[in-house]
């Protein structure tokens, strides 16, 4: 830098005032440590209150050439929304742009601030009966969940934020502020810039503001825990499931026994149905609906639906079904993560592939791991209904012959080459793209991609200054 560290400090202290730049190593810590991955060091944190100030700071930053990573409520798996190990990057915090959160019933849309977090929103929609269907264990921010594209757990029946995305508000890294805002969900003319910032991790611009598709809030929601024999029959479940139920099926997820039984270990308060002997599989299914109990019984219906398909199962593909409320069942499902941590290391992959391959994908990652490393737990569960999966690795540092950094260096590209070159999936189903996986973006992106988003962050950021994710 030309200037001293001092100096900087001053400048952005002019710019924005003394109660938005953090500065004391205590204080940023939050600012520079990730959720589960990413680390480093930042010059300061720098937290501005409007869409003016963004556009402000990052036209000082441009002229003064500060690097900078946005920052929304820094809950990413993938380590792109912290700094660098320079020392010499400003985090960008969107906390303090959360101001707006503005409902319309007749459109049915809600536009947010890009620091508002999910948790806001979902409480401001909650009093108009209104819903934004994306559903996550962690609670991010609004400009966050835009850049990484955020799915959830019931995106087989509301899709992803690309889809829910009306509108967007951007500020690129000369401080020019785009406007994409109009709310329109019917819009044919030609190329459809909101796209270029939807899932590329910031590296394109900030957002700080979205207009979004909100649902009519669904006043019952019926679960149950189904027991199933093996992959393929979770598979010929979930299609039988659509076909009898898809108008209300919210969710269907999947839990492989060696990810479930670690539940009920290090979660006592959760009743295991099972009894300790938990079968291949264990579904999650859900209904929803906007209707009342009076005119559409859910519980009968999937209480229905499960039987007839429990007495027709041929070879004992169905094996239990357990009704239960929404809010223990789910809890058993978000335990998973949690638990498996208390059990040894973990490598954490997060997988797609097209749902008809999903058993076969599993088996396949199950027998590779086996045969290199047996000393390694094969844990998956995840969205099956949308052809997610996440695949956790569990092993004890005393059972292992190598060091983790060694065994994740050697797991890692194994299970992506099988997912990405023999089922022709992702290696990064909803996480996004960041410095965890940056080289696995370098390897299996197609050049061509790489190309225009070389083009692209050339006229949008030519100096490279946002973010730490190369999409070129």
């Amino acid at each position: 830098m030309s200037t001293t560290r001092d100096e900087v400090l001053a400048s952005l202290r002019a710019l924005l005032g003394e109660g938005a730049v953090v500065v004391e190593p205590h204080e940023l810590e939050r600012y520079e440590k990730g959720w589960r991955y990413g680390r480093g060091k930042a010059l300061a944190a720098v937290r501005p209150s409007s869409t003016e100030e963004v556009s402000r700071l990052l036209r000082h930053a441009s002229a003064a050439g500060l690097r900078v990573v946005a920052q929304g409520g820094n809950t990413g798996l993938v380590g792109a929304s912290t700094p660098d190990g320079s020392g010499e990057m400003l985090v960008l915090s969107l906390e303090r742009l959360s101001r707006t959160v503005e409902v319309d019933p007749v459109d049915r849309t809600v536009t947010a601030d890009g620091g508002v977090l999910l948790s806001t929103l979902d409480a401001a929609l909650a009093g108009h009966g209104l819903l934004f269907p994306i559903d996550l264990g962690a609670d991010p921010s609004i400009g966050g969940m835009v850049a990484t594209n955020t799915g959830g757990t019931r995106l087989l029946r509301y899709g992803d934020v690309r889809q829910n995305l009306l509108g967007l508000e951007v500020v690129l890294a000369d401080g020019t502020v785009l406007d994409l805002m109009r709310p329109l969900r019917k819009n044919n003319t030609g190329f459809d810039a909101r796209q270029l910032f939807v899932g590329t991790s910031g590296a394109f611009g900030v957002v700080t503001k979205a207009v979004m598709r909100v649902v009519p809030r669904p006043v019952q929601r019926v679960t149950a825990l189904v027991g199933v024999s093996s992959g393929a029959a979770v598979l010929g479940l979930l299609a039988r499931l659509e076909t009898q139920l898809g108008e209300v099926l919210t969710a269907f997820e999947a839990i492989g026994a060696a990810a479930l039984a670690p539940v009920f270990r290090h979660q006592p308060r959760l009743r295991d149905p099972f009894g300790g002997r938990p079968p291949a599989y264990t579904v999650l299914v859900e209904l929803s609906s906007t209707l009342d109990p009076s005119r559409l019984a859910l519980d009968d219906l999937l209480e229905s639906a499960l039987g007839e398909q429990l007495e027709a199962a041929d070879g004992g593909e169905m094996t239990d079904v357990f009704p239960g409320k929404p809010s223990e069942l789910w809890e058993i499902r978000h335990g998973v993560s949690e638990s498996l941590r208390q059990e040894g290391e973990v490598l954490a992959f997060d997988i797609s592939v097209p749902r008809s391959s999903m058993a076969a994908f599993v088996d396949a990652a199950r027998e590779t791991v086996a045969a290199g490393w047996p000393f390694v737990r094969f844990c998956d569960y995840g969205h099956w209904g949308d052809g997610g999966v996440h695949v956790n690795l569990v092993w004890k540092p005393e059972d292992a012959p190598r060091p983790t950094a060694e065994l994740k260096a050697e797991l890692q590209p194994r299970l992506y080459d099988l997912a990405v070159n023999r089922f022709r999936g992702s290696y990064s189903a909803e996480h996004g793209v960041g410095p965890h996986n940056q080289a696995f973006y370098d390897l299996y992106t197609p050049e061509l991609v790489r190309e225009v988003c070389r083009l692209l962050k050339a006229r949008l950021d030519p100096a490279g200054l946002l973010g730490t994710v190369r999409l070129g």
